[in-house]
């Protein structure tokens, strides 16, 4: 009887085991997505402020090849601000799984 009792125990921990295990890899995807919104929200609100600055600044002929140069550099600093963000967030995960 005993031991029928510690192999259902066992078997329930085991069930609650693999549930978290579960959860923990939607919570990795969840933030992955998450991660995946954020540089789209970053590489738009770089192209709309940029595109805001020259409309701010110039007279109506605007020069389309300087505005796209303007785009692409913001994007690279964005592109390097987010990945000194992800670096930090592995950092925070790392140090939180050890």
């Amino acid at each position: 009887k005993n031991e029928k009792e510690l192999q259902d125990v066992v078997k329930q921990q085991e069930e609650k085991m693999l549930q978290l295990i579960d959860k923990s890899g939607e919570v990795t995807r969840l933030k992955g997505e998450v991660s995946q919104l954020k540089r789209s929200l970053q590489r738009a609100e770089t192209e709309a402020k940029v595109l805001w600055e020259e409309m701010r600044g110039q007279e109506p002929k605007v020069d389309a090849a300087h505005v796209q140069e303007r785009v692409l550099l913001r994007q690279e600093v964005d592109k390097l601000r987010l990945l000194l963000l992800e670096k930090e967030d592995e950092t925070l995960l790392l140090s939180d799984k050890y």
